[in-house]
């Protein structure tokens, strides 16, 4: 899944860039699925219809997720480096889960 604040547009560009044939990523929910409070969008992971208890999101900011923090892993903002590698440090993590 894609989960973005992001209005539905944007979200379906970054899904273009990040699976063009469409064969790993099967949804993409954006800014119409959050909840939006003061002014703020949040991401609820139930909108996923999975279990919470095998569910984890990565993101770098916990505003994403204030009621599902248990889920979440912390990952820094992406500035399109191409040289980042942060996300492969989390594979040995997420290969144990």
């Amino acid at each position: 899944f894609i989960f973005t604040t992001a209005k539905q547009d944007y979200a379906e560009k970054v899904w273009d860039v990040l699976d063009p044939k469409k064969k790993l990523i099967r949804h993409c929910l954006s800014q119409q699925d959050c909840l939006c409070a003061h002014g703020h969008y949040w991401k609820d992971l139930t909108h996923l219809g999975r279990d919470l208890a095998k569910t984890v999101a990565l993101d770098h900011t916990i505003q994403g997720f204030p009621t599902q923090s248990a889920n979440w892993i912390p990952v820094p903002r992406w500035w399109g480096d191409p040289r980042d590698e942060e996300l492969l440090h989390l594979i040995p993590l997420l290969r144990q889960l």
